[in-house]
C-alpha cells in the first residue's frame, strides 16, 4: 500500500526521534548506514521530509538532520501525505484515478464498498498514530532499524 520511500521516511522520522538530544543533527550518512539505505535515496526522502516542515536539515561539517516538529505531534499521515500524497487513501483500488473520478466516469468498481470501510480506517490510524508512540513501541532503535 505505501511505497518504498514512505516506508523508508517513516523509519527514517522515528530512527531520528529516537537520536533527539538537544540541537544534535544525524548526518546522512549515518542515517542510511543505521538503517542500511542508499545513502542518495535517503537524503532525497528527508528533503521532501525538510520541505513540508517536518525535519530540519542543515549543511556543512556539522550538518545533518532532526526533528523539527515533537514526534508526540508527527503523524503517520504527516508523512504519507508528504511522500505518497493523500491519493494513497483517495484512488480507486481497481481503476485509475480517484474514487470520485471512477464514479463520475459511471464506472462501477467491485471494490469501492468493501474498501471504504477500510480506507475510512486506514486514514483514522494514520491520523491518530505519532512518531512518538512508535518509537516507544519499537523500544530500542535495533528494533526497527534493522
Amino acid at each position: 500500500m505505501l511505497s518504498n520511500s514512505c516506508r523508508y521516511g517513516i523509519r527514517a522520522v522515528i530512527y531520528l526521534a529516537s537520536q533527539a538530544t538537544g540541537d544534535n543533527k544525524t548526518g546522512i550518512k549515518k542515517i542510511s548506514k543505521d538503517l542500511d539505505l542508499p545513502t542518495p535515496f535517503m537524503a532525497k526522502i528527508l528533503q521532501q521530509l525538510a520541505k513540508q516542515k517536518i525535519l530540519s536539515s542543515s549543511k556543512g561539517p556539522h550538518g545533518g538532520f532532526s526533528l523539527l516538529k515533537d514526534p508526540r505531534n508527527i503523524t503517520l499521515l504527516d508523512i504519507v501525505n508528504t511522500i505518497d500524497g493523500y491519493d494513497t487513501f483517495t484512488n480507486c483500488v481497481i481503476y485509475k484515478g480517484t474514487c470520485e473520478g471512477v464514479k463520475m466516469e459511471k464506472k462501477t468498481c467491485p471494490m469501492h464498498d468493501d474498501y471504504e470501510k477500510t480506507r475510512s480506517e486506514l486514514i483514522r490510524l494514520f491520523s491518530n498514530k505519532t512518531i512518538y508512540e512508535l518509537m516507544m513501541k519499537a523500544g530500542s532503535s535495533e528494533n526497527i532499524f534493522i
